[in-house]
């Protein structure tokens, strides 16, 4: 069993920045593929970014490339997500989870924090 705990989330402006972090415990964190995802209310969850167990190889939506930065520090046994000039429509509940192999949609990810809000003012 793996517990996932998100924090960083809150109130920002347009244009800001804010820094997520998804801490673990339980099984070992370095086996696992880490995403974020996001939801935001009346929509589907949806795929934000991935990365691969040693941290070498990262994946992004196309909505966030160039802005998201996925990140982890396996001793540590966490996973960020750096989130740099966000968008209204980005307000969301923002979720970690974790994979036993490389996963790009929900399903596919074995457990899931609990999400942590991210509200971005206009």
């Amino acid at each position: 069993q793996v517990q996932l705990v998100e924090s960083g989330g809150g109130l920002v402006q347009a244009g800001g920045s804010l820094k997520l972090s998804c801490a673990t415990s339980g099984r070992t964190f370095s086996s696992y593929v880490m995403g974020w995802f996001r939801q935001a209310p009346g929509k589907e969850r949806e795929f934000v970014a991935v990365i691969s167990r040693s941290g070498a190889s990262t994946f992004y939506a196309n909505s966030v490339k160039g802005r998201f930065t996925i990140s982890r520090v396996n001793a540590e046994n966490t996973v960020y997500l750096q989130m740099n000039s966000l968008k209204p429509e980005e307000t969301a509940v923002y979720y970690c989870a974790a994979s036993l192999r490389v996963a790009l949609l929900a399903d596919e990810y074995d457990y899931w924090g609990q999400g942590t809000q991210v509200t971005v003012s206009s």
